[in-house]
């Protein structure tokens, strides 16, 4: 017989893990200290499993699981794991470890699913602490590909392979972490957060624009604003805060005012029918509720009288349609001349535009009206201007130049509204949904991955995992389209450094310094994969 695996708490990862391990053929006890509860997360796996076997999605019927609710930790005694998911208080995790030891075997492995608790130190008042592993599973569960083993100080070897092992048979991707805050998923996500909460509460951008250009120019399944919205507020600002306290108060962890006034007002997001967008379809909905965070959604399209192309410039709040541009209603491709390695070839070439090239090397698109169109270095487009002496619109940067349906542009202060059209209906000719933004540094794509790949080439610097580890923890866990060092290599590391560089400038806040190992990278050119 396989080994018995038992689960700790009842709720929704417990009862997800007790799944994932029933329909891999073990036997497993669950248990919750509510009364009844264990019960009905027992028949709630039975009518999950019936169903993804109805639907041809599984082979196991729920007859064939062999999962039992239990009402005592005493019944645990036949497990060779014990899988805890109660919820994330270290003494309450560290009293039931001490009480499990009561009633296992000596050779029982025991695992917390802990999002952010250090394994060290809930094993710390163990008995035999070198039998405790982190096994963080992903909501939800059965679904979810990745676990990150995350031994602590104490954890032997054996026990660290064993559970990848047995973990890895059940059909997950196991990464291995370090004991530090956030372990890897949780710590380098932090600024696909943080980026759009700066970039709201300097009212940069709408938060459907952020999650747009995210997604139509990042790459990103989701957008940051409606993921916390699904992920509920109150669970990704204590995640984000647990690990600014933990490194303490570093601020390239702060959490967002703006968030923890959601919080505070019982805007969770879609569990409550409200977050930064409503839900009125979803429960909880409160009464009275009308408006976005952002504010109410309003699409324009404006025609430049002067022979631009159209501009469809988007301030949503709603994640309304993009904007369609018929093409009979656009002029004649514009003529621009490049100026050096302009970086934006891809995009020139997808909207048909004539290019003619400069003379002057210094890596520039010239627009017909003599503003300058410049891809995202970090730098506003004030300062560029004030640089060039002429006005200039810069682009922000992509996951992929030939794929992207949207992009954010910024002009500087006082650029004539002829060369902000001029541009955006030259992005448009592209293909691209354009929205403008205010002039900040590292407008929205730019500054968001620069943040991530720094912090993934930081946690790379510091041991907490591999380079291959961390770019799989990012894909799987969160999705993201890339890995963050994969990403690194695309853009190239001196360019994420010079990105880091302007922003830390601009703002003069230490949250955006550069890793050491990713400013060596920059000045080598060695590549993190």
């Amino acid at each position: 017989m396989s080994m018995v695996v038992a689960v700790v708490g009842a709720g929704t990862m417990g009862s997800g893990i007790a799944q994932t391990a029933a329909v891999a053929g073990h036997p497993v006890l669950l248990f919750d200290a509510a009364p009844g509860a264990a019960a009905r997360a027992v028949a709630g796996v039975r009518e999950r499993v019936g169903a993804l076997a109805d639907k041809g999605r599984i082979d196991v019927r729920p007859d064939d699981l062999m999962l039992t609710a239990v009402g005592t930790p005493a019944e645990l005694a036949p497990a060779g794991l014990v899988v805890e998911a109660v919820v994330e208080d270290l003494e309450v995790k560290r009293r039931l470890f001490a009480d499990l030891e009561e009633h296992v075997a000596a050779d029982c492995v025991l695992a917390t699913n802990t999002s952010s608790l250090s394994p060290t130190a809930i094993a710390a008042a163990a008995r035999h602490p070198s039998r405790i592993v982190g096994l963080h599973f992903f909501n939800p569960a059965p679904v979810m590909r990745l676990v990150e083993v995350v031994p602590g100080l104490e954890t032997s070897e054996e026990v660290i392979a064993m559970a990848g092992e047995l973990v890895a048979a059940w059909g997950k991707t196991v990464v291995r972490s370090a004991a530090t805050p956030g372990f890897i998923v949780n710590r380098i996500a932090r600024p696909f957060y943080a980026e759009a909460w700066r970039l709201l509460e300097e009212r940069a951008a709408e938060p459907a624009v952020v999650d747009a250009v995210l997604t139509g120019a990042g790459g990103f399944r989701m957008g940051p604003f409606a993921l916390m919205d699904l992920i509920g507020h109150d669970v990704n600002e204590a995640v984000t805060r647990t690990v600014w306290t933990a490194f303490g108060h570093d601020p390239r962890f702060a959490p967002s005012l703006a968030q923890r006034a959601l919080v505070e007002g019982g805007r969770l997001g879609r569990k409550t029918g409200h977050g930064v967008y409503a839900h009125p379809s979803s429960a909880g909905r409160r009464a009275g509720s009308r408006r976005d965070a952002g504010g109410t959604a309003h699409d324009g399209v404006r025609h430049d009288a002067e022979g631009a192309a159209p501009v469809a410039v988007r301030h949503d709040a709603g994640g309304t349609a993009p904007v369609a541009v018929p093409a009979e209603a656009r002029k004649a491709p514009l003529e621009v001349v490049a100026h050096g390695a302009a970086d934006l070839d891809v995009l020139l070439r997808r909207s048909g535009v004539a290019v003619l090239e400069g003379e002057d090397d210094h890596g520039t698109v010239e627009l017909p009206s003599g503003a300058l169109l410049v891809r995202c270095s970090g730098t506003s487009a004030t300062e560029l201007a004030a640089g060039h002496g002429v006005p200039v619109v810069v682009v922000d940067r992509t996951l992929d130049d030939a794929t992207a349906t949207a992009i954010a542009v910024a002009v500087s202060d006082g650029c004539p509204e002829r060369a902000r059209d001029e541009a955006a209906g030259l992005l448009q000719a592209a293909g691209l949904d354009v929205h403008v933004i205010d002039d900040v540094p590292g407008l929205v794509v730019a500054r968001t991955v620069a943040m991530l790949v720094n912090l993934a080439v930081d946690a790379l610097h510091q041991g907490v995992a591999s380079g291959a580890d961390i770019d799989t923890a990012m894909r799987l866990g969160t999705h993201y389209p890339v890995g963050p060092l994969a990403w690194d290599d695309r853009w190239g590391a001196a360019t994420v450094h010079a990105i880091l560089v302007a922003l830390q400038d601009g703002y003069g806040d230490p949250r955006y310094r550069p890793s050491p190992l990713l400013r060596r990278r920059a000045l080598t050119g060695e590549a993190l994969t």
